[in-house]
């Protein structure tokens, strides 16, 4: 199909629920994509921080080709090599915690979420059921995973909510210890807040909130689904901070495009599931497990966190640069390649749709912020190539 066959297809027979942009692209390679009719753009979204190799990557194609053609799937009812494999490679980078697997960052959470309550409920009592996660957090689509999710736009339409969430300011923690009370079970904070805007918890912060569960006896969880596999330039983001999660959720970048999704738990917090309270029938199948412990080889093999400081730090200060001498900066947020860029006017969805045009992707938070999640290997030359389009794109809208 054409493009406009295509839209025309979707509106016909897909739900409508993405406000898609007109393109579609049908090829890719490292940080760069192409349309059908061969227009290039560098891709500095990164399919929303799911490919922290860039398209293709050849090692991870011929591992997912050679599992392709030799087996796929068993049910988990039996014993799965690259899976154990894979929660081993885990076990090692996590400092020992126990992996479970499944499809995506919303199961991830959900089962973190569940295995938090009974952990607790086992611990301390069965009135111990409340989550308290961030105001303008975003933790997935499904139902206890939205109503996590503080931010009350995604919850309209869809009321009630599952029972036992409450919200606290991000980096706050006087008006998180004043939520804390006898049913808190758990904690759950991204190190860095992604669907908001790149929003960082302070290191102060982390050490703080580490600290009260340790004195309420509770949970803590990491929600790294966006801003783990390397992207901070440390593995987990909250490694910055010097803690540890008792609970840590992947997905996104785990396997370079490929569905998948991981809870990552503390021995004490892993025996409250035992065979029979959860489960995911795709989870950790051969060829998921297989493309995961090629990208999470390739990540330490080509020293892609080391990349990510190094490109990061440079395309951070280019950002600032330009954003202050076109005289629209407010702010820029974040560390490594996950990068927000606030600005002082609202541009944001034009100056994103301009650096479309121009072959340049990235996307709008908003009117006022501009999202970057690149691949963790791009070069500072692809860093220069982005700021001259965006640089046009801004021009375009004088």
């Amino acid at each position: 199909m054409n493009l406009q066959d295509l839209i025309a297809a979707d509106a016909k027979v897909g739900l409508q629920t993405y406000g898609r942009l007109p393109y579609a692209f049908v090829r890719g390679a490292g940080a760069r994509l192409w349309d059908a009719q061969d227009n290039e753009y560098l891709d500095f979204l990164g399919g929303i921080a799911v490919v922290p190799l860039g398209h293709c990557h050849p090692k991870v194609t011929a591992a997912i080709q050679q599992q392709a053609e030799t087996l796929i799937h068993t049910s988990n009812l039996y014993y799965i090599e690259p899976q154990v494999q894979l929660a081993q490679k885990l076990h090692e980078i996590s400092g020992g915690m126990r992996a479970f697997f499944c499809n995506s960052g919303a199961e991830a959470n959900e089962a973190a979420l569940k295995i938090a309550r009974k952990h607790i409920k086992e611990k301390l009592g069965e009135e111990r059921f409340e989550i308290i996660t961030a105001t303008d957090s975003f933790h997935g689509r499904t139902y206890t995973a939205l109503a996590a999710t503080g931010q009350p736009k995604y919850h309209k339409g869809f009321e009630p909510m599952p029972p036992g969430f409450l919200y606290a300011p991000l980096n706050d923690i006087e008006a998180l210890r004043d939520l804390v009370n006898e049913k808190t079970a758990a904690i759950m904070l991204e190190p860095t807040q992604g669907e908001t805007g790149i929003n960082p918890c302070t290191s102060e912060y982390l050490q703080a909130v580490r600290a009260l569960c340790d004195e309420h006896g509770i949970v803590l969880i990491f929600d790294e689904i966006q801003s783990g596999m390397g992207r901070s330039g440390k593995f987990f983001a909250h490694e910055w901070a010097g803690v540890r999660g008792d609970i840590v959720t992947l997905a996104k970048g785990l396997a370079n495009g490929v569905p998948i999704g991981a809870l990552l738990t503390s021995e004490e917090v892993a025996t409250a599931f035992s065979p029979g309270t959860h489960g995911s029938t795709f989870g950790g199948n051969f060829l998921s497990s297989t493309a995961a412990l090629a990208t999470l080889g390739v990540l330490f093999d080509e020293n892609l966190m080391e990349n990510a400081t190094r490109v990061g730090d440079y395309f951070s200060g280019c950002l600032k640069d330009w954003a202050q001498s076109a005289g629209i900066l407010k702010e820029v947020r974040g560390r490594g390649l996950m990068i927000g860029v606030e600005l002082s006017q609202p541009i944001a969805r034009d100056l994103m749709k301009k650096s479309l045009e121009r072959g340049l992707i990235f996307n709008a938070i908003g009117e006022t912020v501009l999202r970057f999640l690149p691949p963790l290997n791009i070069s500072t030359d692809d860093v220069d190539e982005a700021m001259e389009k965006l640089e046009a794109a801004r021009k375009s809208l004088d």
